[in-house]
């Protein structure tokens, strides 16, 4: 074995040397960049310039665009660019993002939040739809290119090192900078470090595209929904998802409207109670009821192809895809789960809710409200913090192994919630906080790096929020990754995590305006109470797949001996 590891060796360098490792490298680069600068720093700069809190919970919403990436992800897959096509089938796609982000951090960097938030906006909604549909090409392109000297599994964590690199760059460096010079320079600098990134685009390697009579006809064999009701059942819920989506943007352009004009804004809590629920209903139980009416259909025989349908127009694959991304992954899911989809999508929309509806506010929070230094929350947040998230990565994938499914997904669901209320203690002064450092003598450890007691009150409440978190995104992932169906992988895990988007979203812009009125210890608390209602859904969610496995004559929880013989999570 020892004489081994020098080829062994070799042939890994060999493989992170290549070309396409090198250019995964700048894309995973390129796709973490723009997410860490709109979906974090963004806030810290909204924060800075005193604009109030419900209008940065409603400008978060921009982050709906890594969401629903997959509605318009057959486009990007099939459409071939008029002028850059010659680029290659990705990279023309990953060239247009990136130029559209440099226009998008440039207008950032030019514009005063402060005084011109509609414009500042604008700029922000192109910087993330750029952003999210370069994912779309990124991930396309790794799979596409993968081959033995260089496949999926390295490229992959090629792609996740340089992601996490520009986490750090857009996180940490860019409040760095910040401390120094202004926004606006900032946003400058990491357009510049897109642009060379570009030129790494357009050197790459890249596939051919194929020829259409290669696309999937799954859909078009003899027995499977026509043409007819797949059109109509599409069009139900492609009118919901947009009527979603404009009211969501609807309201986005009149809130920052009104802030531009100086006038009242319109309450996100009015919003929220009155809309929120119905854009709930139409983007997860309307294409719950259409998935579940096809299924019907097809069980009985009705409205299906006599025959199949070997060629069919570009027209109808790229509707074919469309369908395959709002309606099959729920009509298999609701034929495979039955009445038990409806635990697993509450189970989905509540788990981590309590962390995902104050997430956007965790830089105004540390900044505006307890005045700590640009540097020292680039620290803690953007360095410390990667660490303790990494460690509760670790600890999730372990606890998955050590003691089964369930009981991690319950930790998860348990823990999260708790760091609400060490923010909470964190808000009113961190006397609690105060109590276990000096218990631990946490303070005197810390104390000999330089930590002052506010500095501990930071580092502990950041400590155990990203380890929680850690663990309960990795039980999260790990377990829904479990119940996806493989004949639709990507597609059915995107349209599901989504969800947890989409009520985080929603749930953001009401605690923005929530924190303007009654304070970040009242409203931490509250979302804490939200923990509790994903534990319930857990709780159910375990009843029902123990119920399903006492029927089956299975055991229902992995034993420590069958979770030992499989290898954790990632």
């Amino acid at each position: 074995m020892a004489g081994q590891r020098p080829k062994g060796w070799k042939l890994l360098r060999a493989a992170l040397a290549t070309r396409k490792s090198a250019t995964m490298l700048a894309f995973g680069f390129s796709s973490g960049l723009p997410f860490a600068l709109l979906i974090g720093t963004l806030n810290a700069w909204l924060g800075d310039a005193k604009v109030n809190l419900a209008t940065i919970g409603v400008l978060s919403w921009i982050g709906l665009a890594y969401a629903f990436k997959f509605l318009w992800s057959p486009l990007v897959d099939q459409l071939r660019l008029p002028g850059l096509g010659e680029l290659g089938r990705r990279k023309s796609w990953i060239v247009l993002c990136q130029a559209f982000l440099i226009v998008s951090f440039i207008g950032l960097g030019s514009t005063n939040p402060a005084t011109g938030i509609g414009w500042f906006a604008i700029f922000a909604v192109i910087g993330a739809f750029a952003s999210a549909t370069q994912d779309i090409a990124v991930d396309a392109w790794r799979i596409d290119v993968a081959d033995e000297r260089t496949p999926v599994e390295l490229l992959s964590a090629v792609y996740q090192f340089g992601y996490r690199t520009a986490s750090i760059v857009g996180g940490a460096f860019a409040l760095f900078l910040a401390a120094r010079v202004a926004w606006g320079t900032v946003y400058f600098v990491m357009a510049a470090l897109v642009l060379v990134v570009m030129v790494v685009a357009i050197t790459a390697p890249d596939t051919q595209r194929p020829p259409r009579n290669l696309i999937e006809q799954g859909l078009e064999q003899s027995g499977e929904i026509s043409a007819t009701v797949r059109f109509a059942a599409l069009a139900i819920v492609g009118i919901c998802w947009l009527w979603a989506i404009v009211s969501l943007a609807g309201f986005m352009i009149s809130m920052l409207a009104a802030q531009q004009a100086g006038t009242k804004a319109p309450s996100v809590a009015d919003f929220t109670t009155k809309v929120g629920p119905w854009i709930i209903a139409a983007t997860v139980f309307v294409p719950l009821v259409i998935a579940a009416l096809v299924n019907w259909l097809k069980a009985h025989g009705r409205g299906v192809q006599a025959e199949a349908h070997p060629q069919v127009s570009q027209g109808r694959a790229v509707m074919n895809h469309i369908y395959g991304a709002l309606v099959s992954p729920l009509a298999e899911l609701s034929e495979r789960l039955r009445w038990g989809v409806l635990i697993i999508i509450g189970f989905i929309l509540t788990y981590a809710l309590c962390y995902n509806i104050w997430s956007s506010f965790a830089f105004p929070f540390y900044l505006d409200y307890l005045h700590y230094t640009k540097d020292q929350v680039a620290f803690a947040s953007k360095v410390f913090g990667i660490f303790m998230t990494m460690i509760g990565i670790s600890l999730g994938g372990y606890l998955f192994g050590r003691i089964g499914r369930f009981p991690t997904v319950l930790i998860g669901a348990a823990v999260t919630p708790l760091g609400n209320l060490v923010y909470a203690d964190l808000a009113d002064g961190g006397a609690n906080i105060d109590a276990f450092t000096h218990a631990l003598r946490l303070n005197v450890l810390l104390g000999w790096f330089g930590a002052d007691d506010r500095m501990v009150r930071l580092l502990v409440a950041v400590c155990y929020e990203n380890i929680a978190t850690g663990v309960a995104l990795t039980a999260f992932v790990a377990y829904l990754s479990g119940i996806i169906s493989k004949k639709f992988t990507a597609v059915q895990y995107a349209l599901l995590s989504s969800l947890t988007f989409l009520v985080g979203s929603l749930g953001r812009g009401v605690a923005g305006e929530s924190f303007d009125k009654y304070g970040y210890a009242l409203v931490f608390r509250w979302t804490a109470l939200a923990g509790v209602i994903a534990v319930v859904f857990v709780l159910l969610e375990w009843a029902r797949v123990a119920a399903q496995g006492r029927r089956a004559g299975e055991p229902t929880v992995p034993s420590v001996d069958d979770a030992k013989a499989k290898p954790a999570p990632r």
